[in-house]
């Protein structure tokens, strides 16, 4: 740091041009820290806080930045049962809710392949069933054994 600073109070306000020693009597006397927020200013801007506060503030803000993975999955069979269907679709609509892109996938098993309209069929049962809450990004397509369909939340 240089001999002279420009320090900003705990309010924010401009406490004009100081000493180095001036400036950290002055922090010391509020019981805080003498923080550099632009060292390569002239003179170099100091500021007055609570940097334990301040460093607590950016982790908890760091924290609510983080999200959970923004994709939830369902798996289904085409040979789900109408009670087993309605609890999954509950949960895609709570998934959907909480604003999560959801991927549908039905899955055949042996020879189940080679009926893959009823898996479609499902898929557009399900397609339909959440228009309130969801549009597909992804229509129905075939990965390997499995059909797979994308929906995203609609925008509030």
């Amino acid at each position: 740091m240089s001999r002279e600073l420009r320090v900003i109070g705990v309010d924010g306000s401009q406490l004009g041009i100081l000493s180095k020693q001036g400036a950290l009597d002055m922090a010391r006397e509020a019981g805080l820290s003498l923080v550099e927020i632009s060292p390569n200013a002239s003179p170099p801007v100091v500021k007055i806080m609570d940097y334990g506060k301040f460093l607590f503030e950016q982790k908890k803000k760091n924290k609510k930045q983080q999200r959970a993975p923004k994709l939830k999955e369902i798996t289904m069979r085409h040979v789900t049962e109408e009670a087993d269907y309605k609890v999954k679709l509950r949960n895609l609509v709570s998934f959907l809710e909480k604003g999560y892109k959801v991927k549908v996938t039905i899955r055949f098993r042996g020879r189940e392949i080679t009926h893959q309209e009823l898996g479609l069929k499902l898929l557009n049962r399900i397609k339909d069933d959440l228009k309130e809450y969801g549009t597909p990004d992804q229509m129905p397509k075939m990965e390997g054994r499995q059909m797979v369909m994308l929906v995203s939340p609609l925008r509030k």
